[in-house]
């Protein structure tokens, strides 16, 4: 437990850090915590060291001791996520100013490799050996997603309902789209995917979507015009963590669905918006919980005065279904760093582990003759 002490000086320092003043920052933080023995120490520490380097003229020597901060934060507690956040938004912006986070001396001092470069190229070596046996796929790293929701789907209540948002989930349709409109007690609405693409920047989101399957509605030619019968069944009504469609009037239903936040009991939605689906588990931040209690943390990101996510912005990464279970896997994205779909991505692209001990392999030998 952080001493009263330490905790008014991370207060000071925070305030110190808004007004763009580091130096008083890293002092305060130097007093209450000088042996840096908590997370939250290295966390300002390293916001403070990067705004000391755009103070600089983008230092950086300074960009690299911001990241190495944010990383001692991390090791410290892995699940601090603004620490995960800061860091990753850090290593952006520097990606985007030319500057490669690290640097050579990390593997080599005076000539002489250090014990981090002679055990990045073992482990170089021996990744670049087992990986021409094995499949890269067995060496691809599993994504990580903010948060996880599993549901289970009602065909028996909704069939073309279910068919239509299963046929999108398989096709990948849903990947990338973001929940554009959040009210928190109420519920998280999403799919929108004609305009709902992160990537895009999701200015329309809201305004598209069509049924992944026609049903004598619309024009057969366009499926942009398909749209889904409205499906009622006394016997599934709204309550909190229900999946439900969302429709411009009746039998308008498309993509875009919504799911009814925690303590939201919307009975005058009922005989309106069809009712296909349950929250019934998932995760946050890799623990464990209901599907409502997920919901309900992403109903609290901030949003604008029309119900958008503005610094947080939860993305469907990807559905995968299984029968009637419905798992689908969520990020909240900055979207003042662009993208991030690719992160994650990334480390499932078949021989990516292979490529990535390579890179390391070749970039200590290239250390080494020019010594």
């Amino acid at each position: 437990m952080p001493s009263k002490k330490m905790e008014q000086g991370w207060v000071k320092a925070e305030m110190q850090i808004k007004v763009d003043n580091p130096e008083e920052a890293l002092e305060i933080l130097r007093e209450v915590d000088a042996d840096a023995t908590d997370p939250k120490t290295w966390r300002l520490a390293g916001e403070a060291k990067a705004i000391q380097a755009r103070q600089a003229g983008n230092s950086k020597r300074l960009f690299n001791d911001s990241v190495r901060h944010y990383e001692s934060a991390l090791k410290a507690n892995p699940n601090d996520k603004l620490a995960r956040r800061g860091r990753n938004s850090l290593r952006s912006e520097m990606d985007g100013l030319g500057i490669r986070a690290g640097g050579m001396n990390v593997f080599f001092d005076d000539g002489a490799p250090t014990f981090i470069g002679i055990v990045s190229i073992v482990m170089a070596l021996g990744l670049i050996l087992v990986g021409l046996k094995l499949i890269p796929d067995y060496l691809a790293g599993e994504p990580e997603y903010d948060a996880s929701i599993v549901i289970t789907l009602y065909p028996e209540a909704a069939p073309q309902t279910v068919d239509s948002f299963k046929k999108h989930a398989n096709d990948g349709n849903f990947d990338g789209i973001v929940f554009h409109r959040i009210i928190n007690d109420f519920m998280i609405q999403g799919g929108d995917i004609e305009n709902g693409d992160f990537a895009s920047g999701w200015p329309s989101a809201g305004t598209g979507g069509y049924s992944a399957l026609y049903y004598g509605q619309g024009q057969q030619a366009d499926m942009t015009t398909w749209t889904i019968p409205d499906e009622f069944d006394q016997n599934y009504r709204h309550a909190p963590g229900i999946l439900a469609m969302a429709n411009s009037g009746a039998n308008t239903g498309g993509s875009q669905f919504y799911f009814v936040d925690k303590g939201s009991t919307p009975s005058h939605l009922d005989d309106k918006h069809t009712v296909f689906g349950l929250a019934v588990s998932g995760q946050w931040d890799g623990e464990n919980m209901s599907g409502i209690e997920v919901i309900d943390r992403i109903s609290q990101v901030s949003t604008d005065g029309n119900d958008k996510p503005t610094s947080e912005v939860p993305t469907i990464q990807n559905i995968e279904i299984d029968g009637n279970t419905a798992t689908m896997h969520i990020d909240l994205l900055d979207p003042s760093a662009g993208s991030s779909l690719s992160g994650s991505a990334m480390m499932t692209v078949p021989g990516f582990s292979l490529l990535a001990s390579t890179s390391v392999f070749l970039a200590a030998a290239v250390a080494t003759r020019q010594e």
